[in-house]
């Protein structure tokens, strides 16, 4: 089983301690996530709506939905319905606001819940994305066996999520900006410090490319693809089921 290390040593488990930590940095988290990625996050995200909307999906779950951006962002396909779910209400209530100043309200439902324990029948979605949640999973597997079994056979499995570059000079570049600069924007604009460290360690310890292509056809996904983005910080993954 593939567990992340906590953000902080707690009696906590990494699931409470997420859960807080996201709380507490919800309000500055999209200006400090479009200063962390230059702003290129929104182009990723763009690319994996279309991946999405090439589908023609009805009813969609965008898990670790945070405060909606990738919720937001599949609005542009013609699904009827998007779910965005959080364990996180701090999050959820930036996001809530987002949604009605966008008037998505109709289109958009923001619920709160546990990506290791869906509350959804099986088969009910066409399509299932994660943007940058995935590695917060108290575990991985526990994780992607609940969104097979929500998941529709056919639907496709979006997942959206940090990477190491595995070239010279991009992964000497990527391991200085994450373990150095990063945490120091987080120390400076941040109220919890630790956040954007963990979230920089965590990325780098994460399971990605062909690694994590290998977990998903182990849990039973088909058509397993990893699309490398930006020298590969980023990595886009799409697959099916059955």
């Amino acid at each position: 089983m593939t567990k992340v290390k906590p953000y902080k040593n707690s009696e906590l488990g990494k699931k409470e301690q997420v859960t807080k930590m996201f709380d507490t940095i919800s309000k500055e988290y999209d200006g400090l996530n479009r200063v962390i990625s230059f702003g290129i996050d929104i182009k990723w995200r763009k690319k994996a709506v279309q991946l999405v909307a090439d589908t023609n999906p009805n009813i969609i779950l965008d898990i670790a939905t945070g405060t909606g951006d990738l919720a937001i962002n599949l609005a542009e396909t013609n699904a009827e319905k998007i779910i965005g779910l959080d364990i996180s209400e701090g999050m959820l209530n930036v996001g809530k606001e987002k949604i009605l100043n966008k008037s998505l309200q109709d289109r958009i439902e923001m619920v709160v819940g546990d990506s290791e324990n869906l509350p959804f029948e099986d088969n009910t979605f066409d399509a299932i994305t994660v943007g940058f949640g995935i590695r917060n999973f108290e575990t991985l597997e526990k994780g992607l066996v609940e969104i097979l079994r929500v998941l529709k056979p056919g639907g496709i499995f979006v997942i959206l999520e940090t990477s190491v570059p595995t070239k010279t000079p991009f992964k000497q570049g990527y391991n200085l900006y994450t373990k150095n600069i990063m945490p120091l924007i987080g120390k400076l604009f941040s109220k919890d410090r630790s956040a954007y460290k963990y979230l920089s360690d965590s990325a780098s310890i994460f399971p990605y490319g062909e690694t994590l292509n290998n977990i998903l056809r182990e849990i039973g996904f088909i058509n397993v693809v990893n699309r490398p983005q930006t020298f590969g910080v980023a990595t886009i993954y799409t697959s099916s089921k059955k």
